[in-house]
Formats: C-alpha cells, sequence, structure tokens
C-alpha cells in the first residue's frame, strides 16, 4: 500500500519524460503542416514556387514574408507555435532529468549544468521562433547559434554524467555522442561557409540543418524516453531514491 501512494505521488515526473516526447515528435508534424503553407521562394531564388525541401531552411517557415514577397502568416504561426513548444519540452525534461543522477556527485554536477545550458538551449529555441529571420536576423542568428552550440555542451555534461552513474545504461550516452558528431560536422560545414547564392551552397546548408534539427529531435525522443523507463523502474521498486538497481540498468544507490 505505501508504494502504491509513493507511484500516484511521484508518477507525474513519468508523465513529463512522455510530454517531453510529445513535445519533441509534435514539431515534425507541425512543421510539415507549415511547409505546405509557405507561398514560395529561397535565399537565392524568389521565383521558386512553395516549399522546397532541400534548400528551404526552417527558419524561412517564420518569416513574416517569403522570400517571394507573398505574406507568410500562415506559415509564421504554426511555425511559432511548434517552436515554442519544442523550446519548452526541452526546458521541461532538463528540469526533471537532474534526479536521476543524485546518486554520483560528479554526475549530480555535470547534470546540473547540462540542465542550465539545456535551459538556455530551450529558451533560444523560443528565441528563434519569436525572432522572424527577415525582421530581426541578426538577434535570430545569435539564438540560432546559442541553440546549436549549446547542445554540444549539453552532450559532453550528459553523455559523461550517464557513463559515470549506474542509473542509465550506457547506450544513452552513446545516442549523445551520436548526434554531437552530426552537429559538429554540421558546424565545421558552417564555417567553411558555403555560398548562399549558389544553389549547391544553399542546399548543403538547407539540407544540413534539417539533418542536425531531425537527428537532435531522434536523440531528444531516445533520451526522454531512457528517463522515462529509469523513472518507471524506479518507481515499480516501491523506493523513494532518485537512482536504484532496476531491471533497465544498474543505477547508484
Amino acid at each position: 500500500m505505501p508504494a502504491l501512494k509513493m507511484k500516484n505521488a511521484n508518477g507525474w515526473r513519468s508523465v513529463l519524460f512522455l510530454l517531453v516526447m510529445a513535445g519533441c515528435l509534435q514539431f515534425v508534424v507541425v512543421s510539415m503542416v507549415a511547409m505546405s503553407f509557405y507561398p514560395g521562394g529561397t535565399y537565392s531564388d524568389n521565383s521558386t514556387a512553395g516549399y522546397a525541401f532541400p534548400q528551404n531552411f526552417f527558419s524561412d517557415l517564420g518569416r513574416t514574408a517569403a522570400h517571394d514577397g507573398a505574406p507568410n502568416s500562415t506559415s509564421m504561426a504554426l511555425f511559432i507555435i511548434t517552436v515554442c513548444l519544442a523550446g519548452l519540452a526541452l526546458m521541461v525534461f532538463f528540469l526533471a532529468v537532474p534526479p536521476h543522477f543524485a546518486g554520483n556527485r560528479t554526475a549530480r554536477r555535470l547534470s546540473i549544468i547540462g540542465s542550465i545550458v539545456g535551459v538556455i538551449v530551450g529558451v533560444s529555441y523560443i528565441g528563434i521562433a519569436v525572432s522572424p529571420a527577415d525582421a530581426s536576423l541578426t538577434l535570430h542568428g545569435r539564438f540560432v547559434y546559442a541553440a546549436f552550440t549549446g547542445f554540444l555542451l549539453i552532450v559532453i555534461c550528459y553523455s559523461t554524467a550517464i557513463l559515470k552513474s549506474r542509473a542509465y545504461p550506457r547506450a544513452y550516452a552513446f545516442a549523445y555522442f551520436a548526434f554531437a558528431f552530426v552537429l559538429a560536422v554540421y558546424l565545421a560545414v558552417l564555417s567553411s561557409r558555403p555560398d548562399l547564392k549558389t544553389t549547391s551552397g544553399l542546399t548543403v546548408q538547407a539540407v544540413g540543418q534539417k539533418i542536425v534539427v531531425y537527428t537532435g529531435i531522434v536523440c531528444m525522443v531516445i533520451q526522454s524516453w531512457g528517463a522515462y523507463r529509469v523513472e518507471q523502474g524506479r518507481l515499480s521498486q516501491g523506493t523513494p531514491g532518485p537512482e536504484q538497481e532496476t531491471r533497465f540498468g544498474r543505477v547508484d544507490g
């Protein structure tokens, strides 16, 4: 009976992790709907019709006017909603997950640092949404840079924390590593400054951005699922500590 009461009291964290997964996945669906409403035009060619997946950026969806000059209100509204929800989902995840690392001092500190950066990244996503590239390009670019580079620090902190703690199977650290590799390659490509005015340069950057974003979504869904499993394992044991031995993996006690 006490264990059942504890499950009812503490199950909210599991619900949060499921909501984070939903918050990540909704971006894929809603952004695709937004693409269908985008009037047309790319950075290098304002005569194209509709959204060109290989040559339009996600940020094009959030412009007040499309590259072809047409109003972009529907696509912009959907973009703001979906990116803000994704940013909130990131913040929820990084605020909810640190207690899983309470049993190891180094892992706990790393998780706190990683979560601080994670909240900043979530805020940056919201900043990206509310600062259209055609109205506030400098601010928009700063939020994009903060979000992408911040994720690298998150990966360093949380992958190390997972390896230090026994709360997670190491596969979740490797998921972070895989995303870090993709992100690092994209940042390296950007450092070479592909020319956005050429079709090839624009395609490299636009496709690269989508690979990074979709890989990031997969990574965070995996991490949210991992946190959910750890939390469920703890609750199934009927114990209040955030880190226990569970059937999902060894954890610090």
